[in-house]
């Protein structure tokens, strides 16, 4: 029997978690044998906090009444015996609502009225404001007070036009054959509420999975946020259709307008075929049932464009009733378990996969700069060997003449203290000028030409090509970085190579950072846009209102692509310099223990046999250092690193 969901999260959870208590303890002894720079130790502690926290979102997207909410229950939920979630004939969940768990905050439901529609700031705002949010504590050990607090999601209010107009629920023209039916008092229904958020300690939300439960296609193209920031960063879009119904035109709109762009090979997104149960029929054979629900999955799949092994049936209603009664054929019937198999081999595989990478370049990265500090230190001991030896049979004045001289040394040595220095001026006024290109304001000039075009009289018939120039403007940025990392890199090259020259360092240039990757995330969004920005949202593109919230939520989403570029080469300069500095501390520890040998011979308080003697231990101890370097890091970098004991872990921490 294929492994749930749950089952799989919890094994993901698990590897995630001995992952990261390994790199712990690696940076720890690192720290006690003193291989650590400041810029490793940077690093290994985010790849550590990234194994730890590293969320997993899948957002559950279609139009009201798909059993959406019943399926999260059937999936998530059915440990509590019922439903959490809404789920009834009809509307349930009427606002966006994310369920996910930060310790930092007490177990609740938070609301955010749908008044905040009326002010001009984003979603990303709101949630900082926390004094607009309506809180409700829930206990988790009361799974009816638990379900009655969800139940608010689907609260609505009734509403006057003008009001719903306002509030963006309302369209006066011709083809708005998506509004809402007025009462005999011309009034309209509307949600109370425009996004929620359940913070609860749940075993998967702890883990870090972030569950997305959108409302119908209203409400998501209402919201931009939804559209171009939160669907789009979901690791996994599980959309879903009736069985009974296949592909309709709102679902079809869903899915070419928010779902889909161009170049997305659709690998994170899962189509489920829901409510096969309503296709059961007493006057049907099993085999006839089958083939009525294979006929769906092929034209639904076609219509969609998507492989037809990305359509999976399922029945969410009997699937939770299955789990709950612990009716094995239920189960079976409900085919729950093989859509759970492919979410977590989909998700988390992909999810594991990237955080493999992201450690294995981590830790390459780590390996090297420790090596080149253990390099540093069986140079040194070599040359200390040499510089001792050759004090074989030589009177006092010849000792005193080399004290002398390595003291000497040591003066020259420290002429190089202003050179670092400039060094460091220079490379800080670059990636000023790095930050000046990528930072806040200039982000913030590029949205306001763009909220500016998009807000001139007319139909919008140019938008994409205004979203096409914004888009360009935003990727010559990057290069322009990218010549200014060219820069850096020529200058670190140069200086290093005179530091090795002069001063016997063995200075490596980090490699230049790639931010191909972020031009690559750019593209992907502007693509996304493509088909938000169809004929159909022409007249939502005439409101100046929607543009600034349209031009908000693109904010929000390059902001965090220019952010992690920065950080990208923050990290970059920090190794360079970290470098520079663990060999110039090498390199003064060095002429001490020089000093120190040279002094021991001639205090007479210590033989020079026992001097050498001592080289030749610390080399030994060197080289055996060297190895449990390598066979540690090796263990992170390999299938089996989490798992695996490292020797010696208990004796050496």
């Amino acid at each position: 029997m294929s492994r749930s969901f749950n089952q799989q999260f919890d094994q993901h959870g698990a590897w995630r978690r001995g992952f990261a208590h390994r790199l712990q303890w690696l940076g720890k002894w690192l720290g006690e044998h003193d291989l650590l720079d400041q810029a490793v130790a940077d690093r290994l502690k985010e790849l550590e906090v990234q194994m730890r926290t590293s969320k997993v979102m899948v957002a559950f997207v279609a139009e009201f009444s798909r059993g959406k909410s019943e399926l999260i229950n059937a999936i998530f939920f059915a440990g509590y015996g019922r439903r959490i979630m809404p789920a009834s004939a009809g509307r349930t969940t009427m606002c966006p609502t994310e369920l996910g768990y930060d310790p930092g905050l007490a177990p609740s439901l938070r609301l955010l009225p749908i008044e905040t529609r009326l002010d001009p700031h984003s979603l990303a705002y709101w949630r900082e404001e926390t004094a607009r949010w309506s809180e409700i504590a829930i206990d988790m050990d009361d799974a009816r007070q638990l379900a009655d607090a969800m139940a608010k999601v689907a609260e609505v209010r009734q509403v006057s036009l003008d009001e719903a107009r306002a509030l963006g629920f309302w369209s006066d023209e011709a083809n708005a054959e998506d509004n809402p039916m007025p009462d005999a008092q011309g009034r309209v229904e509307i949600p109370r509420w425009r996004h929620a958020v359940l913070n609860m300690p749940h075993p998967l939300l702890e883990q870090g999975l972030v569950i997305l439960d959108t409302p119908g296609l209203n409400a998501i193209g209402a919201e931009p946020e939804l559209t171009v920031s939160l669907i789009p960063q979901a690791h996994a879009v599980v959309f879903m259709l009736g069985a009974d119904t296949g592909v309709t035109r709102s679902d079809l709109a869903i899915w070419r307008e928010h779902l889909i762009t161009e170049g997305d090979p659709g690998d994170t997104r899962i189509v489920v075929l829901n409510k096969i149960d309503t296709l059961w029929d007493a006057l049907s054979t099993p085999a006839q049932i089958d083939a009525q629900i294979e006929r769906q999955r092929a034209i639904s799949a076609e219509l969609l464009g998507m492989p037809l092994s990305r359509v999976l049936p399922v029945s969410a209603q009997k699937g939770l009733q299955g789990k709950i009664g612990r009716d094995a054929a239920l189960m079976e019937a409900s085919r729950l378990q093989e859509l759970e198999a492919a979410l977590g081999k989909g998700i988390l595989g992909q999810r594991e996969t990237m955080l493999r990478l992201a450690v294995e370049a981590g830790v390459g990265n780590l390996r090297a700069a420790a090596a080149r500090i253990l390099q540093v230190r069986q140079r040194d001991l070599a040359e200390q060997a040499l510089e001792l030896q050759g004090l074989r049979g030589k009177n006092v004045s010849v000792v005193r003449h080399m004290r002398a001289r390595i003291e000497q040394e040591e003066a020259e040595f420290e002429g190089c203290s202003p050179r670092i220095a400039a060094l460091r001026s220079i490379q800080g006024k670059l990636l000023r000028d790095v930050y000046a290109v990528l930072g806040g304001t200039a982000l913030k000039g590029d949205m306001e030409r763009l909220a500016a075009a998009l807000k001139r009289p007319g139909i919008k018939l140019s938008v994409r090509k205004v979203y096409g120039e914004t888009f360009e403007a935003l990727r010559h940025n990057l290069r322009e970085v990218q010549a200014t990392a060219a820069e850096i890199q020529s200058m670190l090259h140069a200086t290093f190579r005179q530091l090795n020259a002069e001063f016997a360092f063995t200075l490596q240039a980090p490699a230049e950072p790639d931010l191909s990757g972020f031009e690559t995330q750019l593209s992907q969004i502007e693509q996304s846009h493509a088909q938000y920005l169809g004929v159909t949202n022409m007249l939502k593109l005439a409101q100046p209102e929607f543009c600034d919230k349209l031009v908000r939520a693109l904010a929000s989403r390059l902001r965090v692509v220019n952010e992690g570029a920065m950080a990208q080469l923050e990290a970059w300069s920090k190794e360079a310099i970290a470098q520079l500095h663990t060999q110039f501390k090498e390199r003064r520890r060095n002429f001490e223990k020089r000093i120190e040998a040279v002094e021991r011979v001639q205090s007479a308080t210590g033989t020079l046999d026992e001097r050498l003697a001592e080289f030749t231990a610390h080399e030994a101890a060197l080289a055996e250092l060297d190895g449990q370097l390598r066979d540690l890091t090796s263990m992170l970098t390999t299938r089996e690193g989490p798992s695996a004991a490292i020797p010696g872990e208990l004796s050496v921490a």
